[in-house]
């Protein structure tokens, strides 16, 4: 049998792998979050008809004669370049703008993709098209001050922080829209601002913010506050009850320094007090508020005048979420009906030390392989993680002139065996023929 028969034969079977690979790369021009692959040939071991020879007296060297026997297939190589990215107006297409690969689970095993397409499911899970979900981590609450050093929630400038709590593994990201937010009590209000230090003894500054009662109830909650002698300020709270009659409640003074720097007595004087249930007449229970004067100071203002403002306060009536965001940093953010936002989520990266040995298993799904390492799953945005854009889906990265290209000249190499095949053939009928 000739050899350039077998060798034109494995030509034939890999340039039509090689097709196979074009072909499907073509047919996913429009996939989203589809990556392309290409393809390598390499030669196969080849037949030595004559060794080479070393140089002797009188005469060079000889080089090693041999016959190769073919082709085969070096590898599928998976291309990992960013696909174009799309705007869409789907708050739960995402996209990732850099490395990184969504953690997608069936409950049982992760997966990886890049395919951002994601819907809610009936319990507000993000599903794939496929039924996976999209894996996150819940939220945990910290207190920093303005320089982000860790502080108690009490201490004045307090700043509430939501982070990632990657400690308890990865959970599904759920929006449940619709959700209820109970009404909660006002139970403590921070002030912050400046008593006008010129101001004369006996005047008065005031001052009108809000609360709310356990039923989401708002009222109005007037603040007086009287210059006192020396570096004292006198302070009355007062509302209307049901029936429209003031109801006053006075507080122990509030002291400053010389410097004008809020004063502490010892011991500390309370600035708590309880608004009877009875008062407001909505059947809600007693609202007691604790208020926090620790951020006041006393000064010589420019236009001689007193300014406060509330620096934190809680308190909120019943809400229901009604829309969400998803920041770059993967943070889940959703938006109740009581105009309050809270952090619901944050959805995880994976990366790779090696993505071109990740395995494709269908569904735009990669799983990981011994050469392309454990998944390293974080924060989007960090060591090497792409951002997270949302209302965004990346395209498929084929690029179809390359595609294209790619198939006249495989076409070419698998005409090129079929001919050489077909070449053979004639020499074997000629060699067949010398016998007649």
């Amino acid at each position: 049998m000739l050899r350039s028969l077998s060798a034109a034969v494995s030509g034939l079977r890999n340039h039509q792998n090689k097709l196979d690979v074009v072909g499907n790369n073509i047919a996913n021009v429009n996939t989203v979050g589809f990556k392309s692959e290409m393809v390598r040939f390499q030669d196969i071991f080849s037949q030595t008809v004559k060794g080479a020879n070393a140089p002797a007296a009188g005469r060079g060297g000889t080089n090693p004669v041999q016959v190769g026997l073919g082709m085969a297939l070096a590898s599928t190589t998976t291309v990992h370049t960013g696909g174009a990215i799309t705007a869409t107006e789907r708050e739960t297409d995402l996209a990732i703008e850099g490395s990184g690969f969504f953690v997608v689970s069936d409950g049982i095993q992760n997966y990886f993709t890049r395919d951002g397409s994601f819907a809610r499911g009936f319990s507000g899970d993000l599903l794939t098209a496929s039924g996976l979900y999209l894996m996150g981590w819940e939220i945990e609450k910290s207190y920093e001050d303005e320089e982000g050093n860790p502080v108690n929630p009490g201490d004045p400038g307090a700043i509430e922080v939501s982070k990632p709590n990657t400690a308890k593994g990865l959970t599904k990201i759920n929006i449940p829209l619709g959700e209820e937010m109970i009404a909660q009590a006002t139970s403590s209000i921070k002030f912050a601002g400046n008593l006008n230090s010129g101001t004369a003894t006996g005047e008065a500054y005031e001052y009108v913010t809000y609360f709310y009662d356990s039923l989401g109830n708002r009222y109005n909650l007037t603040f007086k506050f009287t210059k006192g002698a020396g570096n004292t300020w006198g302070c009355v709270v007062s509302y209307y009850d049901a029936a429209q009659a003031l109801k006053e409640i006075t507080l122990p003074d509030i002291s400053f320094e010389e410097d004008g720097s809020y004063l502490e007595p010892t011991p500390p004087p309370n600035y708590s007090f309880t608004i009877n249930a009875g008062d407001l007449g909505s059947g809600a229970a007693d609202v007691n508020i604790k208020l926090d004067f620790s951020l006041l100071t006393q000064l010589k203002d420019p236009n001689d005048r007193s300014s406060i403002v509330v620096k934190s306060q809680d308190g909120y009536p019943a809400g229901e979420l009604v829309s969400f965001n998803i920041e770059q940093s993967g943070k889940v953010t959703g938006s109740y009906s009581n105009g309050l936002n809270r952090a619901l989520g944050w959805v995880a990266l994976a990366s790779f030390s090696n993505p071109e040995g990740l395995m494709k298993v269908g569904s735009n799904l990669f799983n990981f392989t011994v050469n392309s390492g454990d998944p390293r799953i974080g924060v989007p945005g960090e060591l090497g993680r792409g951002l997270i854009q949302s209302r965004a889906l990346e395209l498929s990265n084929v690029d179809l002139a390359y595609e294209f290209t790619e198939m006249i000249t495989t076409s070419r190499g698998y005409q090129a065996n079929a001919r050489v095949i077909s070449t053979s053939d004639e020499v074997l009928t000629e060699l067949i023929n010398i016998k007649r």
